[in-house]
């Protein structure tokens, strides 16, 4: 038989005693939900402690993983008696037909309840493979750079800000360089941390051949000469000011310190570099940048400009990492104010003129908006940065077992992968 809707039926009405007691009830099932969210809140904090293991722990289930995370897991499902496996049965609905609230509800000949729909969005979730088969957005490993700070030191040094990362030898610097490319990451960027001695407010070690990132990019490409290697072009992990440009009389310079960069990005393209990435925000570097690397003859390097790098609270613990935190001030003359959108539009026009082959966003999650309006205003390829103060918060989250380390860490990366980037800086460690 033909479905039976009742387009004329109005939904039931309840007397003032009825409504009363409803209102009673439905008060009292809030305030239930409320004391067992503080029950799951209480129990998940209390006594748990941080993961050890590093990405390797992704791939194990939660059973496998450190005690005091997979405890914490434990104890918030606890409340609810542990999972619930779904029984086998088939109901009978045929009951509802007399007490259907909606005009637009009816019965199938199936006697069971029946919205008048053509569109169900939920048929494309339905399963594993529907999904997988209209799914938007895909993540593979080509689509992330692997950000590697270095120092020259015989030994690592764990960064405290960042549990699981590292500032790393040159050899395992290397050695971190091949496990990538096994997984079939294929780009890395480079990030030093400078010994205090060799830092100038002119940060002249920026452009010494012999330098640190010159060297690692020489090993690189010996061993790996397929892999991408990009560098930072900046003078703040070389300025005993601490700033992103040269200093004087407490204002950051523009023109002065665009002839350091122009410096340092060629003696990095000498040494091998395959994208040089200017993250200062001086006015009118990208230009100068391109001009200096064409006219010594690296016109196949390219250029990615950070384009939106906002001033953010977000930079913490990769200013631990390179010890480059600003000697004085901050950074909001020549970064962007977090207030602003617009602004990223004007940065963009400027970088594409100049000649940028890429542009990124910086902070990532916070500026998906930002994301979003450059890839629609822009044809050249947009990437985004995940940095440590992103990574710090999910990270520490993790190790008290309040979110699923690898279900999180996943989910941020599709969400910016939503917002039409190609390309991802994502350090997970």
């Amino acid at each position: 038989r033909a479905p039976q809707l009742h387009p004329t039926r109005a939904p039931p009405r309840c007397s003032t005693m009825r409504y009363s007691n409803y209102l009673r009830y439905s008060v009292a099932a809030n305030i239930a939900l409320v004391a067992t969210f503080l029950v799951v809140a209480w129990t998940t904090s209390a006594g748990s402690s941080g993961l050890s293991a590093r990405l390797s722990a992704f791939r194990r289930p939660v059973s496998m993983r450190a005690p005091a995370a997979a405890g914490a897991l434990q104890r918030r499902t606890s409340v609810f008696a542990g999972p619930v496996v779904p029984e086998t049965k088939t109901y009978d609905f045929s009951w509802m037909e007399d007490e259907l609230s909606s005009p637009g509800m009816g019965m199938s000949n199936k006697d069971r309840p029946l919205l008048d729909l053509r569109v169900r969005p939920r048929r494309n979730r339905r399963t594993d493979g529907m999904r997988d088969m209209v799914r938007e957005n895909i993540l593979t490993p080509a689509n992330f750079i692997y950000p590697l700070f270095i120092h020259d030191e015989k030994e690592n040094e764990k960064i405290v800000s960042m549990p699981g990362c590292e500032r790393h030898s040159l050899d395992s610097m290397l050695n971190e360089v091949g496990e990538a490319r096994a997984e079939g990451v294929r780009s890395v960027i480079l990030f030093p941390k400078v010994e205090d001695d060799k830092k100038t407010n002119f940060g002249e070690e920026a452009y010494n051949p012999e330098g640190i990132v010159p060297r690692a990019i020489r090993m690189i490409k010996a061993k790996y000469p397929d892999m991408i290697v990009i560098t930072d072009v900046a003078l703040d992990p070389y300025s005993s000011m601490g700033h992103d440009g040269i200093v004087e009389n407490g204002v950051i310079l523009n023109d002065e310190t665009v002839q350091q960069l122009c410096r340092q990005a060629v003696t990095q393209a000498e040494a091998g570099a395959d994208i040089v990435a200017p993250s200062d925000m001086m006015d009118g570097r990208i230009g100068a940048i391109r001009d200096a690397l064409d006219v010594e003859g690296y016109t196949n390097v390219s250029i990615i400009a950070y384009t939106a790098k906002y001033a953010s609270a977000y930079y913490g613990p990769f200013r631990d990492a390179l010890d480059s935190h600003p000697g004085f001030g901050n950074k909001k003359t020549y970064q962007m104010d977090p207030a602003n959108t617009r602004e990223a539009l004007l940065e963009a026009e400027l970088d594409a003129q100049e000649g940028a082959d890429m542009m990124m966003v910086k902070p990532g999650l916070p500026y998906l908006d930002i994301i979003r309006l450059l890839k629609e205003a822009s044809d050249v390829p947009i990437a985004a940065y995940h940095v440590s103060g992103e990574y710090a918060m999910l990270k520490a989250a993790a190790e008290r077992g309040w979110l699923n380390e690898k279900d999180v860490a996943l989910e941020t990366l599709l969400c910016m992968s939503g917002e039409k980037k190609q390309h991802v800086i994502w350090g997970w460690g």
